[in-house]
Protein backbone atom coordinates (compact mmCIF):
# COMPACT_ATOMS: atom_id res chain seq x y z
CA UNK A 1 0.00 0.00 0.00
CA UNK A 2 1.01 3.64 -0.30
CA UNK A 3 3.64 4.97 2.12
CA UNK A 4 2.48 8.37 3.40
CA UNK A 5 5.49 9.08 5.64
CA UNK A 6 6.48 12.77 5.38
CA UNK A 7 4.35 13.45 2.28
CA UNK A 8 2.82 16.46 4.04
CA UNK A 9 6.30 18.05 4.21
CA UNK A 10 6.16 18.68 0.46
CA UNK A 11 3.01 20.77 0.78
CA UNK A 12 3.12 22.34 4.24
CA UNK A 13 6.78 22.87 5.16
CA UNK A 14 7.67 25.34 7.87
CA UNK A 15 11.15 25.82 6.41
CA UNK A 16 12.64 25.27 2.95
CA UNK A 17 16.17 25.15 1.55
CA UNK A 18 16.71 25.99 -2.12
CA UNK A 19 19.91 24.19 -3.08
CA UNK A 20 21.25 25.97 -6.14
CA UNK A 21 19.63 29.34 -5.34
CA UNK A 22 21.05 32.03 -7.59
CA UNK A 23 21.17 35.77 -8.20
CA UNK A 24 21.31 35.16 -11.94
CA UNK A 25 18.02 36.47 -13.28
CA UNK A 26 15.96 33.82 -15.08
CA UNK A 27 18.05 30.88 -13.91
CA UNK A 28 16.26 27.90 -12.39
CA UNK A 29 17.67 28.55 -8.93
CA UNK A 30 16.77 32.23 -9.15
CA UNK A 31 13.16 31.67 -10.22
CA UNK A 32 12.48 29.01 -7.57
CA UNK A 33 13.97 31.09 -4.78
CA UNK A 34 11.92 34.12 -5.86
CA UNK A 35 8.79 31.94 -5.88
CA UNK A 36 9.18 31.57 -2.11
CA UNK A 37 10.49 34.98 -1.05
CA UNK A 38 8.21 37.13 -3.23
CA UNK A 39 4.88 35.38 -2.51
CA UNK A 40 2.80 34.74 0.57
CA UNK A 41 4.77 31.69 1.72
CA UNK A 42 4.80 32.03 5.51
CA UNK A 43 7.73 29.77 6.34
CA UNK A 44 11.47 30.40 6.38
CA UNK A 45 13.49 30.06 3.16
CA UNK A 46 17.24 29.48 3.02
CA UNK A 47 19.44 29.77 -0.09
CA UNK A 48 22.12 27.08 -0.32
CA UNK A 49 24.86 27.75 -2.86
CA UNK A 50 28.61 27.71 -3.33
CA UNK A 51 28.49 30.73 -5.64
CA UNK A 52 27.14 33.58 -3.48
CA UNK A 53 27.30 34.90 0.07
CA UNK A 54 23.78 36.31 -0.27
CA UNK A 55 20.89 35.60 -2.63
CA UNK A 56 18.26 38.29 -3.02
CA UNK A 57 19.46 39.83 0.27
CA UNK A 58 19.17 36.52 2.14
CA UNK A 59 22.27 35.03 3.81
CA UNK A 60 23.43 32.04 1.77
CA UNK A 61 24.83 28.79 3.14
CA UNK A 62 27.38 26.44 1.57
CA UNK A 63 25.59 23.23 2.58
CA UNK A 64 22.34 22.01 4.10
CA UNK A 65 24.51 20.95 7.06
CA UNK A 66 25.30 24.62 7.73
CA UNK A 67 21.68 25.76 8.04
CA UNK A 68 20.57 27.12 11.42
CA UNK A 69 17.74 24.56 11.57
CA UNK A 70 16.68 21.26 10.07
CA UNK A 71 14.44 22.20 7.14
CA UNK A 72 11.25 20.33 6.28
CA UNK A 73 11.86 20.55 2.53
CA UNK A 74 14.95 20.78 0.33
CA UNK A 75 14.56 21.76 -3.32
CA UNK A 76 17.59 20.64 -5.31
CA UNK A 77 18.35 22.45 -8.56
CA UNK A 78 22.05 21.90 -9.29
CA UNK A 79 23.98 20.04 -12.01
CA UNK A 80 23.22 16.31 -12.06
CA UNK A 81 26.74 15.10 -11.04
CA UNK A 82 26.42 16.97 -7.70
CA UNK A 83 22.88 15.85 -6.81
CA UNK A 84 23.80 12.59 -5.08
CA UNK A 85 26.29 14.31 -2.78
CA UNK A 86 23.65 16.79 -1.64
CA UNK A 87 21.07 14.04 -1.26
CA UNK A 88 23.45 12.08 0.97
CA UNK A 89 23.78 15.16 3.19
CA UNK A 90 20.00 15.57 3.35
CA UNK A 91 19.53 11.95 4.39
CA UNK A 92 22.34 12.14 6.96
CA UNK A 93 20.78 15.11 8.78
CA UNK A 94 17.20 13.82 8.40
CA UNK A 95 15.54 16.22 5.94
CA UNK A 96 11.98 14.80 5.61
CA UNK A 97 11.33 15.76 1.97
CA UNK A 98 13.39 16.60 -1.11
CA UNK A 99 12.34 17.73 -4.58
CA UNK A 100 15.01 17.02 -7.20
CA UNK A 101 14.34 19.38 -10.09
CA UNK A 102 17.52 18.37 -11.91
CA UNK A 103 17.37 16.14 -14.97
CA UNK A 104 20.17 13.95 -16.29
CA UNK A 105 19.22 10.55 -14.88
CA UNK A 106 17.57 7.47 -16.39
CA UNK A 107 15.66 9.59 -18.93
CA UNK A 108 18.97 10.14 -20.77
CA UNK A 109 20.41 6.72 -20.00
CA UNK A 110 22.22 7.67 -16.77
CA UNK A 111 20.80 4.62 -15.00
CA UNK A 112 23.78 4.17 -12.68
CA UNK A 113 23.43 7.72 -11.35
CA UNK A 114 19.72 7.14 -10.70
CA UNK A 115 20.33 3.80 -9.00
CA UNK A 116 22.86 5.47 -6.71
CA UNK A 117 20.27 8.12 -5.83
CA UNK A 118 17.77 5.40 -4.96
CA UNK A 119 20.32 3.61 -2.80
CA UNK A 120 21.06 6.80 -0.84
CA UNK A 121 17.46 7.21 0.30
CA UNK A 122 16.71 3.49 0.69
CA UNK A 123 15.83 2.65 4.28
CA UNK A 124 15.57 6.30 5.33
CA UNK A 125 12.49 8.42 6.07
CA UNK A 126 13.55 11.04 3.52
CA UNK A 127 10.98 11.18 0.72
CA UNK A 128 11.92 12.31 -2.78
CA UNK A 129 9.92 13.77 -5.67
CA UNK A 130 11.84 13.59 -8.95
CA UNK A 131 14.40 13.72 -10.35
CA UNK A 132 13.73 15.42 -13.70
CA UNK A 133 10.60 17.29 -12.63
CA UNK A 134 9.11 20.70 -11.86
CA UNK A 135 7.98 19.51 -8.46
CA UNK A 136 5.21 20.95 -6.31
CA UNK A 137 2.69 23.78 -6.44
CA UNK A 138 0.30 24.35 -3.53
CA UNK A 139 -1.90 27.39 -3.88
CA UNK A 140 -2.89 27.43 -0.21
CA UNK A 141 0.57 27.23 1.38
CA UNK A 142 2.34 28.94 -1.56
CA UNK A 143 4.90 26.20 -1.98
CA UNK A 144 6.04 26.66 -5.57
CA UNK A 145 9.07 24.83 -6.96
CA UNK A 146 8.14 25.44 -10.61
CA UNK A 147 11.05 27.16 -12.33
CA UNK A 148 8.90 29.02 -14.86
CA UNK A 149 8.40 32.71 -14.00
CA UNK A 150 4.86 33.96 -13.39
CA UNK A 151 4.94 36.31 -16.38
CA UNK A 152 5.39 33.22 -18.58
CA UNK A 153 3.22 30.75 -16.64
CA UNK A 154 0.20 31.96 -14.66
CA UNK A 155 -0.62 30.53 -11.25
CA UNK A 156 -4.33 29.73 -10.75
CA UNK A 157 -6.39 30.69 -7.70
CA UNK A 158 -7.58 28.30 -5.01
CA UNK A 159 -9.86 25.53 -6.18
CA UNK A 160 -10.86 21.93 -5.52
CA UNK A 161 -8.89 20.24 -8.33
CA UNK A 162 -5.51 18.60 -7.77
CA UNK A 163 -3.21 17.36 -10.52
CA UNK A 164 -0.52 14.66 -10.48
CA UNK A 165 1.68 14.30 -13.54
CA UNK A 166 4.88 12.69 -14.69
CA UNK A 167 5.35 15.47 -17.22
CA UNK A 168 6.45 18.87 -16.01
CA UNK A 169 5.55 20.44 -19.34
CA UNK A 170 1.98 19.18 -18.95
CA UNK A 171 1.75 20.67 -15.46
CA UNK A 172 3.07 24.01 -16.67
CA UNK A 173 0.65 24.17 -19.58
CA UNK A 174 -2.34 23.15 -17.46
CA UNK A 175 -1.56 25.62 -14.67
CA UNK A 176 -1.20 28.41 -17.21
CA UNK A 177 -4.44 27.40 -18.93
CA UNK A 178 -6.31 27.07 -15.62
CA UNK A 179 -5.12 30.51 -14.57
CA UNK A 180 -6.35 32.05 -17.83
CA UNK A 181 -9.74 30.32 -17.64
CA UNK A 182 -10.44 30.92 -13.98
CA UNK A 183 -10.22 27.25 -12.96
CA UNK A 184 -9.09 26.87 -9.36
CA UNK A 185 -6.41 24.37 -8.39
CA UNK A 186 -5.19 23.06 -5.06
CA UNK A 187 -2.15 20.76 -4.94
CA UNK A 188 -0.21 20.05 -8.13
CA UNK A 189 2.74 17.66 -8.47
CA UNK A 190 5.11 16.73 -11.28
CA UNK A 191 7.38 13.87 -10.22
CA UNK A 192 9.33 13.06 -13.38
CA UNK A 193 11.25 9.80 -12.96
CA UNK A 194 9.42 9.02 -9.65
CA UNK A 195 12.26 7.17 -7.93
CA UNK A 196 10.34 7.33 -4.63
CA UNK A 197 7.06 9.25 -4.27
CA UNK A 198 4.68 7.82 -6.84
CA UNK A 199 1.05 7.85 -7.94
CA UNK A 200 -0.09 5.63 -5.10
CA UNK A 201 1.42 7.83 -2.39
CA UNK A 202 -0.09 10.97 -3.81
CA UNK A 203 -3.51 9.50 -4.61
CA UNK A 204 -3.94 8.29 -1.04
CA UNK A 205 -2.61 11.54 0.43
CA UNK A 206 -4.86 13.74 -1.72
CA UNK A 207 -7.91 11.56 -1.07
CA UNK A 208 -7.56 12.40 2.63
CA UNK A 209 -7.29 16.15 1.97
CA UNK A 210 -10.60 17.90 2.67
CA UNK A 211 -9.68 20.70 0.25
CA UNK A 212 -9.36 18.27 -2.69
CA UNK A 213 -12.63 17.32 -4.36
CA UNK A 214 -11.23 15.63 -7.45
CA UNK A 215 -7.81 14.13 -8.31
CA UNK A 216 -6.64 14.44 -11.92
CA UNK A 217 -3.71 12.47 -13.27
CA UNK A 218 -1.58 12.66 -16.39
CA UNK A 219 0.15 9.30 -16.81
CA UNK A 220 2.71 8.01 -19.27
CA UNK A 221 3.59 4.73 -17.59
CA UNK A 222 3.29 2.78 -14.38
CA UNK A 223 5.76 0.51 -12.58
CA UNK A 224 3.89 -0.56 -9.42
CA UNK A 225 0.55 -1.68 -10.79
CA UNK A 226 -0.81 -3.57 -7.79
CA UNK A 227 -0.03 -0.72 -5.39
CA UNK A 228 -1.64 1.75 -7.78
CA UNK A 229 -4.78 -0.38 -8.07
CA UNK A 230 -5.14 -0.66 -4.30
CA UNK A 231 -4.61 3.06 -3.73
CA UNK A 232 -6.96 4.13 -6.53
CA UNK A 233 -9.72 1.71 -5.53
CA UNK A 234 -9.61 2.99 -1.95
CA UNK A 235 -9.43 6.66 -2.97
CA UNK A 236 -12.24 6.37 -5.53
CA UNK A 237 -14.72 5.54 -2.79
CA UNK A 238 -14.12 9.03 -1.38
CA UNK A 239 -12.71 11.20 -4.17
CA UNK A 240 -13.06 10.93 -7.98
CA UNK A 241 -9.81 9.96 -9.71
CA UNK A 242 -9.66 11.09 -13.36
CA UNK A 243 -6.81 9.77 -15.52
CA UNK A 244 -5.48 10.94 -18.88
CA UNK A 245 -3.22 8.11 -19.99
CA UNK A 246 -1.01 8.86 -22.98
CA UNK A 247 1.26 6.49 -24.90
CA UNK A 248 -1.68 4.42 -26.18
CA UNK A 249 -0.08 3.76 -29.56
CA UNK A 250 3.18 1.88 -30.11
CA UNK A 251 4.90 5.10 -31.17
CA UNK A 252 3.45 6.95 -28.18
CA UNK A 253 4.63 4.24 -25.81
CA UNK A 254 8.14 4.51 -27.21
CA UNK A 255 8.07 8.29 -26.79
CA UNK A 256 6.94 7.92 -23.16
CA UNK A 257 9.80 5.53 -22.44
CA UNK A 258 12.35 8.00 -23.78
CA UNK A 259 10.76 10.91 -21.91
CA UNK A 260 10.77 9.72 -18.29
CA UNK A 261 12.27 6.27 -18.61
CA UNK A 262 8.94 4.68 -17.68
CA UNK A 263 7.33 1.53 -19.02
CA UNK A 264 4.15 2.30 -20.94
CA UNK A 265 2.76 -1.24 -21.24
CA UNK A 266 -0.38 -2.55 -22.94
CA UNK A 267 -3.13 0.03 -23.20
CA UNK A 268 -5.84 -2.62 -22.85
CA UNK A 269 -4.37 -3.62 -19.48
CA UNK A 270 -4.42 -0.02 -18.29
CA UNK A 271 -7.99 0.38 -19.46
CA UNK A 272 -9.16 -2.66 -17.53
CA UNK A 273 -7.20 -1.67 -14.43
CA UNK A 274 -8.65 1.84 -14.36
CA UNK A 275 -12.17 0.49 -14.71
CA UNK A 276 -11.69 -2.09 -11.98
CA UNK A 277 -10.29 0.51 -9.58
CA UNK A 278 -13.14 2.94 -10.18
CA UNK A 279 -10.98 5.54 -11.95
CA UNK A 280 -12.42 7.65 -14.77
CA UNK A 281 -10.38 7.47 -17.96
CA UNK A 282 -10.29 10.39 -20.39
CA UNK A 283 -8.51 10.84 -23.69
CA UNK A 284 -7.42 14.48 -23.84
CA UNK A 285 -6.32 17.31 -21.58
CA UNK A 286 -9.55 19.12 -22.48
CA UNK A 287 -11.64 16.18 -21.32
CA UNK A 288 -9.53 15.82 -18.17
CA UNK A 289 -10.66 19.21 -16.93
CA UNK A 290 -14.17 18.94 -18.37
CA UNK A 291 -14.69 15.88 -16.22
CA UNK A 292 -12.90 17.35 -13.19
CA UNK A 293 -15.09 20.45 -13.27
CA UNK A 294 -18.39 18.54 -13.29
CA UNK A 295 -17.76 17.24 -9.77
CA UNK A 296 -18.02 20.82 -8.54
CA UNK A 297 -21.80 20.48 -8.85
CA UNK A 298 -21.57 18.26 -5.73
CA UNK A 299 -24.62 16.23 -6.75
CA UNK A 300 -24.95 12.50 -7.19
CA UNK A 301 -27.35 11.43 -9.96
CA UNK A 302 -29.36 8.38 -8.93
CA UNK A 303 -29.05 6.80 -12.38
CA UNK A 304 -28.28 7.44 -16.03
CA UNK A 305 -31.62 8.84 -17.26
CA UNK A 306 -31.18 12.33 -18.69
CA UNK A 307 -33.71 14.96 -19.71
CA UNK A 308 -32.55 17.30 -22.47
CA UNK A 309 -34.05 20.80 -22.66
CA UNK A 310 -33.06 22.97 -25.60
CA UNK A 311 -34.11 25.97 -27.70
CA UNK A 312 -32.36 24.52 -30.74
CA UNK A 313 -33.54 21.24 -32.23
CA UNK A 314 -30.21 20.43 -33.84
CA UNK A 315 -28.39 20.74 -30.54
CA UNK A 316 -30.91 18.35 -29.01
CA UNK A 317 -30.18 15.77 -31.69
CA UNK A 318 -26.41 16.11 -31.14
CA UNK A 319 -26.90 15.70 -27.40
CA UNK A 320 -29.07 12.61 -27.93
CA UNK A 321 -26.36 10.97 -30.04
CA UNK A 322 -23.79 11.85 -27.38
CA UNK A 323 -25.92 10.24 -24.65
CA UNK A 324 -25.74 6.90 -26.42
CA UNK A 325 -21.98 7.22 -26.84
CA UNK A 326 -21.69 7.88 -23.10
CA UNK A 327 -23.88 4.95 -22.04
CA UNK A 328 -26.60 7.31 -20.84
CA UNK A 329 -30.29 7.14 -21.74
CA UNK A 330 -33.03 9.60 -22.61
CA UNK A 331 -35.31 9.76 -19.59
CA UNK A 332 -38.82 8.40 -20.38
CA UNK A 333 -40.82 11.41 -19.17
CA UNK A 334 -43.95 10.73 -17.16
CA UNK A 335 -47.20 11.53 -19.00
CA UNK A 336 -48.10 14.00 -16.26
CA UNK A 337 -44.83 15.86 -16.91
CA UNK A 338 -45.53 16.13 -20.64
CA UNK A 339 -49.16 17.15 -20.07
CA UNK A 340 -48.14 19.95 -17.69
CA UNK A 341 -45.75 21.37 -20.30
CA UNK A 342 -48.28 20.99 -23.13
CA UNK A 343 -50.74 23.13 -21.19
CA UNK A 344 -48.26 26.00 -20.87
CA UNK A 345 -46.30 25.82 -24.14
CA UNK A 346 -47.31 26.75 -27.68
CA UNK A 347 -48.41 23.71 -29.74
CA UNK A 348 -45.28 23.81 -31.90
CA UNK A 349 -43.00 23.07 -28.90
CA UNK A 350 -42.03 19.43 -28.44
CA UNK A 351 -42.53 18.07 -24.93
CA UNK A 352 -41.00 14.70 -25.75
CA UNK A 353 -37.46 14.13 -24.60
CA UNK A 354 -35.44 15.96 -25.90
CA UNK A 355 -37.73 18.89 -25.04
CA UNK A 356 -37.52 21.51 -27.77
CA UNK A 357 -38.62 24.98 -26.64
CA UNK A 358 -37.89 26.23 -30.20
CA UNK A 359 -36.26 29.38 -31.49
CA UNK A 360 -38.65 31.80 -29.80
CA UNK A 361 -38.08 30.35 -26.33
CA UNK A 362 -38.25 32.71 -23.39
CA UNK A 363 -37.22 32.50 -19.75
CA UNK A 364 -40.67 31.31 -18.69
CA UNK A 365 -40.52 28.22 -20.90
CA UNK A 366 -37.19 27.24 -19.41
CA UNK A 367 -38.55 27.88 -15.92
CA UNK A 368 -41.58 25.65 -16.54
CA UNK A 369 -39.58 22.89 -18.25
CA UNK A 370 -37.04 22.73 -15.44
CA UNK A 371 -39.77 22.68 -12.80
CA UNK A 372 -41.53 19.75 -14.44
CA UNK A 373 -38.55 17.55 -15.32
CA UNK A 374 -36.85 18.02 -11.97
CA UNK A 375 -40.05 16.81 -10.28
CA UNK A 376 -40.23 13.76 -12.55
CA UNK A 377 -39.03 10.60 -10.80
CA UNK A 378 -37.92 9.20 -14.16
CA UNK A 379 -35.26 11.93 -14.51
CA UNK A 380 -31.83 11.59 -12.87
CA UNK A 381 -30.09 14.59 -14.46
CA UNK A 382 -30.79 17.49 -16.82
CA UNK A 383 -28.76 18.63 -19.80
CA UNK A 384 -29.85 22.24 -20.34
CA UNK A 385 -28.94 23.67 -23.74
CA UNK A 386 -29.39 27.42 -24.07
CA UNK A 387 -28.73 29.39 -27.24
CA UNK A 388 -28.59 32.90 -25.85
CA UNK A 389 -28.60 34.26 -29.39
CA UNK A 390 -32.40 33.80 -29.37
CA UNK A 391 -33.76 37.37 -28.96
CA UNK A 392 -36.77 36.31 -26.88
CA UNK A 393 -34.60 34.68 -24.20
CA UNK A 394 -34.26 37.28 -21.46
CA UNK A 395 -31.47 37.60 -18.92
CA UNK A 396 -33.83 36.50 -16.14
CA UNK A 397 -33.41 32.89 -17.32
CA UNK A 398 -30.06 32.85 -15.50
CA UNK A 399 -31.78 33.46 -12.18
CA UNK A 400 -34.39 30.79 -12.92
CA UNK A 401 -31.72 28.17 -13.66
CA UNK A 402 -29.66 29.02 -10.58
CA UNK A 403 -32.78 28.89 -8.39
CA UNK A 404 -33.80 25.45 -9.70
CA UNK A 405 -30.27 24.14 -9.30
CA UNK A 406 -30.11 25.23 -5.68
CA UNK A 407 -33.46 23.62 -4.85
CA UNK A 408 -32.89 20.30 -6.58
CA UNK A 409 -30.66 17.34 -5.72
CA UNK A 410 -30.44 16.49 -9.42
CA UNK A 411 -27.51 17.88 -11.42
CA UNK A 412 -28.25 20.46 -14.10
CA UNK A 413 -25.46 20.66 -16.69
CA UNK A 414 -25.56 23.71 -18.95
CA UNK A 415 -24.46 23.78 -22.59
CA UNK A 416 -24.10 27.19 -24.19
CA UNK A 417 -21.79 28.50 -26.87
CA UNK A 418 -21.35 31.92 -28.37
CA UNK A 419 -19.64 35.27 -28.19
CA UNK A 420 -19.46 38.07 -25.68
CA UNK A 421 -23.11 38.10 -24.59
CA UNK A 422 -23.20 34.33 -24.12
CA UNK A 423 -19.92 34.29 -22.21
CA UNK A 424 -21.27 36.90 -19.80
CA UNK A 425 -24.36 34.77 -19.10
CA UNK A 426 -22.22 31.66 -18.72
CA UNK A 427 -20.02 33.45 -16.20
CA UNK A 428 -23.13 34.40 -14.19
CA UNK A 429 -24.32 30.80 -14.26
CA UNK A 430 -20.95 29.49 -13.11
CA UNK A 431 -20.80 32.06 -10.32
CA UNK A 432 -24.20 30.70 -9.28
CA UNK A 433 -22.76 27.18 -8.96
CA UNK A 434 -23.62 25.72 -12.39
CA UNK A 435 -21.10 23.83 -14.50
CA UNK A 436 -21.19 24.92 -18.16
CA UNK A 437 -19.79 23.51 -21.41
CA UNK A 438 -19.58 24.95 -24.93
CA UNK A 439 -20.85 21.90 -26.85
CA UNK A 440 -23.37 19.09 -26.23
CA UNK A 441 -20.68 16.45 -26.73
CA UNK A 442 -18.40 17.88 -24.05
CA UNK A 443 -21.27 18.35 -21.62
CA UNK A 444 -22.52 14.81 -22.12
CA UNK A 445 -19.04 13.24 -21.77
CA UNK A 446 -18.61 14.99 -18.43
CA UNK A 447 -22.13 14.07 -17.31
CA UNK A 448 -21.48 10.45 -18.25
CA UNK A 449 -18.41 10.42 -16.00
CA UNK A 450 -20.44 11.86 -13.12
CA UNK A 451 -23.24 9.32 -13.49
CA UNK A 452 -21.00 6.29 -13.85
CA UNK A 453 -18.72 7.35 -10.99
CA UNK A 454 -21.67 7.50 -8.60
CA UNK A 455 -22.97 4.19 -9.97
CA UNK A 456 -19.57 2.69 -9.04
CA UNK A 457 -19.84 4.12 -5.52
CA UNK A 458 -23.34 2.71 -5.09
CA UNK A 459 -22.13 -0.67 -6.29
CA UNK A 460 -19.43 -0.57 -3.62
CA UNK A 461 -21.98 0.35 -0.98
CA UNK A 462 -21.06 4.03 -0.65
CA UNK A 463 -23.76 6.71 -0.46
CA UNK A 464 -23.67 9.67 -2.83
Amino acid sequence: MARLTNIDSFFSPRSVAIVGASNKKGSIGNVIFKNFVETAFEGTVYPVTLSYDTVLDHTAYKSVRDLPELVDLAVIAIPAPAVNTVMRECVDIGVPACVVITGGFSEIGENEREEELKSIIRGSDTRVIGPNCVGVYDRRTRVDTIFLPEERMGRPNNGPISLVSQSGAFVAAMLDWASLNGIGMDKVVSFGNKIDVNYSDLIMFLAEDENVEVITIYMEGLSKGKMFMEATAAASLKTPVVIFKSGRSKAGAAAAASHTGSLAGSDAIYDAAFRQAGAIRVYSSEELFDVARIFQCKKAPAGTRVAIITDGGGSGVMATDALEDGDLTLAPLDEATKSAMEEKFPPYCSVKNPIDLTGDADATRYDVALEEVLNDDNVDAVLLIMLFQVPTLGDEVVGHVISHSRRSDKPIIVVSSGGKYTKERVRELEEGGLVCYPTPERGVRALSALCHYHAYRRKKGKKG
